[in-house]
């Protein structure tokens, strides 16, 4: 196995180059030499049963593999009891649907501090999770795998820490490294080789090889402030902030694992993508003497 590449939704280069439609995706990442797609649900589930069995089935078809991202607005550390079972349902609209189409992992975002001590909201995400397993257990959904995501503002529940305690609740549990919000919410600090040994570490540390190696990921450019983190997306093309890709690439490659690499770039996802796997493939690929 090795690391596989591929877009957060579509580039703006999809509609130029005339697509148009989501069944479109799989012949367009193909085109681009990508073979991992994350569908967006960010703004909700609306992706029929049918449809997302017809997109699963051309995404097989062209070695496409697939995960999604659930809603946004879902919160694991919400005070209000009905917040958060409504969380579990998203959550459970998410898991349907990428079941449907063959996805095999669903990332959610870990939460929000708001009024609460980080402890505290670190414990009611923990709750929530147990919750939405057990539910999902309840329809047959276990075997998709939920991602906790490590978020990029700094009041938001998602230091590599506190993704990587929730993660321990269930060891179908797999991290979300976005190393873009790393990078913003710890003001530049978690950058370059001994930044990107140091969050592989702690994630064998933690969860053990076999997670460590098969990690989820986010990666991008991320501006962010000085007080709250997280900013805006950008794209490898802006080189004010970072944070850089070849590091962590080198070591994915020196400890052979098999993440997915998730290119969340704003508007060239799909093209940022491709520089990554192209930088890869040159150093996963034997060497010619």
């Amino acid at each position: 196995m090795s690391a596989r590449f591929g877009p957060a939704g579509n580039s703006e280069s999809f509609r130029k180059m005339g697509y148009k439609k989501t069944l479109d995706v799989p012949d367009y990442l193909v085109k681009m030499g990508l073979n991992h797609y994350e569908y967006q649900c960010g703004r909700g589930v609306r992706i029929s049963e049918e449809q997302a069995k017809a997109f699963g089935e051309k995404s097989r078809e062209q070695g496409i593999s697939l995960s999604l991202h659930a809603p946004y607005y879902i919160s694991l550390s919400g005070i209000e009891e009905e917040k958060r079972l409504g969380s579990i349902e998203y959550i459970l609209q998410s898991v349907r649907a990428a079941k449907a189409m063959g996805a095999q992992r669903v990332v959610v975002h870990s939460g929000s501090c708001a009024k609460l001590s980080r402890e505290a909201a670190l414990e009611l995400s923990k709750d929530t999770l147990r919750r939405a397993l057990e539910a999902l257990d309840a329809e047959g959904l276990g075997n998709v795998a939920l991602c906790p995501e490590t978020m990029g503002k700094t009041g938001q529940l998602g230091t590599l820490e506190e993704v990587l305690e929730l993660c321990k609740t269930d060891d179908r549990l797999i991290p979300c490294i976005d190393f873009g919000h790393l990078y913003a919410r710890t003001f530049g600090a978690l950058n370059g080789s001994e930044g990107y040994e140091k969050i592989l570490t702690s994630t064998r540390n933690a969860l053990g090889e076999d997670r460590m190696r098969v990690f989820h990921s986010h990666f991008s450019r991320i501006a962010f402030t000085e007080t709250g983190g997280e900013k805006m997306h950008l794209t490898f093309a802006d080189e004010e902030f970072g944070p850089e890709y070849p590091p962590l690439l080198e070591w994915i490659d020196r400890w052979n694992l098999s993440p997915i690499i998730v290119c969340e770039s704003a508007g060239t996802q799909a093209e940022d993508a491709k520089a990554m796997k192209e930088f890869y493939e040159q150093l996963h690929s034997p060497s010619i003497i």
